[in-house]
């Protein structure tokens, strides 16, 4: 026999303890696409208490549609590893061309994410950031629901050793950094420098080299890292943002062991 406050109770106190738990983070990662998803799983792995906060209901980003809503997603040979290691099967369409199932592609990430000790915490957007010292030493939250109807509640607070933005695009967190904090970015203006137009090319390659600390205690990850320092959008071609989750988890997990 079911009784529905007990289900409810359930929800609610275990749902507490995660949240309680994740109060103070080695790591927190913004946005759940595949970038995010990979650092989260790569920290995780090296035993790091991870959290990552999605704004959306969905984890896996822009991954899910592939391109134009056909479930595809292409990967260099580079990149092809970490699909591997996490047993997401591909097929070759020319040498160093890979197509992957786009939708068992995301699912897979999150899944492996979680396993390897990732928490996620959907339908929480970040709203503004902790600083001090002019270093990001925390993330401020409010249910996502809130955001959208833009109600006046007040948000809490997550205290986090390094922060990554995986924001995508919009590269939310550094942009509140350079609107909100007196100090400047680590961009050649100071400022997020913004994104250009799709150029695939150009853009795999520098999403790996503008992976990087953007502000004290801030990296940035994946098509954030792009629109951050100034590069081009690459498209459905997703190896440059798994090969950028794990450098940026390489990244942050080094400075954590400097640390200890």
């Amino acid at each position: 026999m079911l009784d529905e406050t007990i289900i409810t109770r359930a929800i609610i106190e275990r749902y507490m303890d995660k949240l309680q738990s994740h109060l103070e983070v080695d790591a927190a990662i913004v946005g759940g696409g595949p970038a995010g998803l990979v650092a989260g799983y790569k920290l995780a792995q090296a035993g790091y208490k991870t959290a990552l906060f999605e704004r959306k209901l969905s984890i896996g980003g822009g991954m899910w549609g592939g391109g134009m809503m056909f479930n595809e997603i292409v990967v260099q040979q580079e990149a092809k590893r970490i699909l591997d290691e996490m047993g997401v099967a591909t097929r070759q369409f020319e040498p160093s061309y890979h197509t992957a199932d786009s939708v068992l592609c995301a699912s897979t990430l999150c899944s492996q994410a979680c396993q390897a000790g990732l928490t996620i915490f959907n339908l929480v957007s970040v709203e503004d950031v902790m600083v001090r010292d002019h270093r990001v030493v925390g993330l401020v939250i409010n249910w996502s629901a809130v955001e959208m109807a833009k109600l006046h509640v007040d948000p809490l607070t997550i205290r986090a050793r390094y922060t990554i933005d995986a924001t995508g695009h919009a590269a939310e967190v550094v942009r509140t950094i350079a609107r909100k904090v007196d100090a400047s970015l680590f961009t050649k203006t100071g400022e997020v420098v913004g994104e250009r137009s799709l150029w695939a090319e150009v853009a795999e390659s520098h999403t790996l080299d503008n992976t990087r600390e953007a502000f004290p205690g801030v990296f940035t990850a994946g098509m954030c890292s792009n629109a951050t320092f100034g590069s081009y959008r690459m498209g459905p071609v997703f190896g440059g943002m798994l090969l950028s989750g794990e450098k940026a988890a390489q990244m942050v997990g080094e400075r954590l062991k400097a640390e200890k």
